[in-house]
């Protein structure tokens, strides 16, 4: 298995209420309808986020080399929240492949005076050039605003053109008072027909290419004056000073499962040791974690080699996670598709990309598997740290 992450090169919000303001170097992506008490007025926000193409290719030109099908992944847009406000009926954030170029740009929310250096609102490039497109679009593009006002806001596809297998490019999550705030959603469909359009894969078909993902609340909940409908998120973005930057994680499964000669151990008191472990990993390196299995209360038996020199094989529906140790939390979480554990004739293991993993920080590996009905996991100190290259 492999979880490859990747961060933005680009990310911004832009601001119905400030149609003119670049906010590329925020610390905060806000997607809301805010509602102010004077009319009522209501004030949208969206955020813009794009991942470099040329990552993505070799991402996913690495999984056709290891499973032979360049399509065989899943793909996850990933934003930590911030802050959350009025979330209480049940809404969906809608996400959607740009059309179109946009400039980053250098400003913050709010600054004084206003930073116009990039994409905002009614311009995708600085202030007075390239507006977003308001009508005539093409087959497959659109894009939504209330009136002649607030005109802009970016221009999105919401089909495929046909791409084999891909239907609408849209992709959604649903929200209410109690459920997790995170963001994380399945992009996969983008992913294939961004790489189709970028190694020309797809002839005849329209080429879509990838300008990133705009995040927006669903038309219903946006230019709504009613404080009822009032949804406000905030995430972290790629210029956050937390450890939470926007991803795009690509997942597939590498794993195979042949134990050769080896026995597989079938006891649930089990000693499991992390081999492989140089304990410090840059962030570039790609590392193959070996795992020596025995058990802990070996049978005696009369033999001239010692029963703890003998390796075991995990049983073949076992996985791997890897925690962050400081803040305690799941940084690949144990998935039954994506984390199995690869086993050949010298024993289990499994690979970590490093650069998945935010750097100058420590992280704890954990084992789960499934014997005798049991499900165990196995948090042994198995730490590591991984630090800028």
């Amino acid at each position: 298995m492999a979880v490859y992450k990747l961060f933005p090169s680009q990310d911004a919000s832009i601001y119905s209420a400030y149609p003119a303001m670049n906010a590329g170097l925020d610390a905060i992506l806000d997607v809301n309808n805010k509602v102010t008490d004077v009319n009522p007025v209501a004030q949208v926000a969206r955020s813009l986020i794009k991942f470099d193409q040329s990552q993505i290719d070799d991402v996913i030109d690495n999984i056709a080399k290891v499973t032979g099908s360049w399509d065989n992944f899943s793909g996850s847009l990933k934003l930590n929240v911030a802050k959350a406000t009025n979330v209480i009926l049940k809404s969906n954030i809608e996400v959607y492949p740009i059309s179109g170029s946009w400039n980053n740009g250098s400003g913050q929310y709010l600054d004084k005076p206003v930073n116009h250096t990039g994409v905002s609102w009614v311009y995708s490039d600085y202030s007075g050039s390239n507006k977003w497109s308001t009508g005539g679009w093409n087959p497959l593009i659109t894009a939504s605003f209330s009136g002649s006002n607030n005109a802009g806001g970016g221009v999105w596809y919401t089909g495929s053109g046909g791409y084999e297998g891909i239907g609408p490019l849209e992709f959604t999550q649903s929200f209410n008072l109690r459920s997790d705030k995170d963001l994380n959603v399945n992009v996969t469909d983008a992913l294939r027909v961004w790489y189709s359009s970028s190694r020309g894969l797809n002839a005849g078909k329209i080429e879509i290419a990838n300008e990133g993902f705009i995040v927006k609340w669903e038309t219903d909940k946006e230019f709504i004056t009613s404080s009822a409908v009032s949804p406000q998120l905030s995430y972290y973005s790629v210029d956050t000073n937390t450890i939470y930057p926007p991803q795009l994680e690509i997942k597939w499964d590498d794993s195979v499962y042949e134990t050769g000669s080896l026995e597989v151990i079938n006891t649930p008191d089990l000693f499991v040791a992390l081999d492989n472990n140089q304990g410090i990993f840059y962030s570039e390196s790609i590392n193959n974690f070996r795992l020596s299995v025995r058990p802990e209360f070996p049978i005696r038996s009369f033999q001239t080699a010692s029963v703890y020199t003998t390796n075991y094989a995990l049983p073949s529906q076992s996985l791997y996670a890897i925690k962050d140790l400081d803040t305690n939390e799941f940084v690949v979480d144990f998935d039954k598709e994506f984390t199995n554990i690869s086993c050949d004739s010298t024993g289990s293991f499994f690979t970590v990309y490093m650069n998945g993993l935010e750097p100058e920080r420590y992280y704890c590996i954990l084992i789960q598997t499934e014997i005798a009905g049991q499900t165990i996991v196995m948090d042994e100190n198995y730490y590591f740290k991984v630090v800028n290259g």
